[in-house]
């Protein structure tokens, strides 16, 4: 029975050891918004849903690029705000804080 309660105590902090750095990459902010209001479009990487690419162009999509990199937060997030050519405006239900979010998450994915 010791050696049970001697494996679970030993082995369950290694398995949360383990696991928490999985647990806190997920839990990014501005990850959550980005799966429900942009993965669909911009794909999971950021360089585009390849089925959309080939609707909207790629160019359009890839927000990875650097032409994207090189622009400034403020452009950006009126971007998220209001949206852009065939991009809804699906940040204006998001508070400032999600807003600001959503582009560090969008930035993250550059790198």
């Amino acid at each position: 029975m010791w050696r049970w309660f001697a494996c679970i105590g030993i082995g369950l902090p290694l398995v949360v050891g383990f696991a928490a750095p999985g647990w806190s990459a997920e839990a990014k902010p501005g990850k959550a918004t980005y799966d429900k209001l942009c993965v669909s479009c911009h794909g999971a990487d950021g360089k585009g849903n390849p089925a959309m690419t080939k609707v909207l162009g790629e160019k359009e999509l890839n927000i990875v690029s650097k032409e994207t990199s090189k622009k400034k937060d403020e452009e950006l997030l009126t971007v998220i705000t209001d949206g852009r050519g065939k991009m809804p405006a699906s940040g204006k239900g998001l508070s400032k804080q999600e807003q600001r979010d959503l582009l560090t998450y969008v930035r993250s994915l550059a790198k």
